[in-house]
């Protein structure tokens, strides 16, 4: 049996596991989806059009799957896509996307959200991201995997955040972010390797210090960016595949590297 508190308003759309757990005062809307246990703790809105996966759990005042604020948007139907094991805490809110972009904004695996963090628009979020408190990502934003956003950030429209990288808290993104680099700052520039996170996933004094000669290549050598890829994929990469993700930050960069 489905446990639904009695408080609790439910669309005749939705469909909901019998697993999961809605709590008071919840508002769930039309075309919703939400699977095995998943909880909605109490007081949770999720507005329509949102497909909300396994062992999730939702706290207070999260505002889900609501219209987004691009002035363009006139009511076309889009959607939400949540993933499995996120933690999504209190006054969170995500937003459908729009059909000026793929119509759905994307939510991964095991992310924290943390109080107040705003997901604009057609925003794609990898897994295992780290979003502290008043994080703001504005529309088209891509984050990749094991990111840190610190607490009162913001992100540009169209920015990609790529892999582990982490962002220190009040900066101000206005480039894309490289992946496993450290930036912060108004407006964000680069203080170097993400070098703590590293050691925290224990990856390999060797791996980091050719991932710190690739670094100081790209940021510090003065050469162009197609002398560095072509350096990096000749030299560094058979070395250590890891490099490729800092080649894949230049390859795919559209608005330039914060440096």
């Amino acid at each position: 049996m489905i446990n639904i508190h009695p408080t609790a308003i439910i669309s005749d759309t939705a469909e909901i596991h019998e697993t999961a757990v809605i709590g008071p005062y919840c508002i769930v809307g039309d075309n919703v989806t939400i699977d095995a246990g998943t909880k909605l703790l109490r007081h949770v809105v999720v507005t329509k059009n949102t497909r909300i996966g396994k062992n999730n759990e939702i706290y207070q005042f999260a505002s889900i799957g609501e219209d987004c604020q691009d002035l363009k948007y006139q009511g076309e139907e889009t959607w939400l896509e949540i993933g499995d094991n996120n933690s999504i805490r209190e006054a969170c809110s995500f937003h459908r996307g729009t059909i000026q972009d793929q119509g759905v904004t994307k939510i991964g695996n095991g992310n924290l959200f943390m109080v107040n963090t705003h997901i604009a628009h057609d925003c794609v979020i990898g897994d295992d991201n780290i979003f502290a408190n008043n994080a703001g990502i504005a529309g088209h934003v891509h984050v990749g995997n094991h990111v840190i956003i610190g607490g009162q950030a913001g992100v540009h429209q169209f920015c990609h955040i790529d892999d582990y990288s982490l962002i220190g808290g009040g900066s101000v993104i206005l480039k894309d972010v490289a992946a496993m680099t450290l930036v912060s700052g108004n407006p964000a520039s680069t203080h170097g390797l993400n070098i703590e996170g590293m050691r925290r996933k224990q990856w390999p004094k060797p791996t980091i210090n050719i991932l710190r000669s690739a670094y100081k290549l790209i940021f510090r050598s003065g050469k162009t960016t197609d002398q560095v890829i072509t350096e990096l994929t000749e030299e560094f990469l058979p070395q250590e595949p890891k490099v490729q993700l800092l080649i894949d930050s230049l390859v795919n960069s559209n608005r330039g590297i914060t440096r």
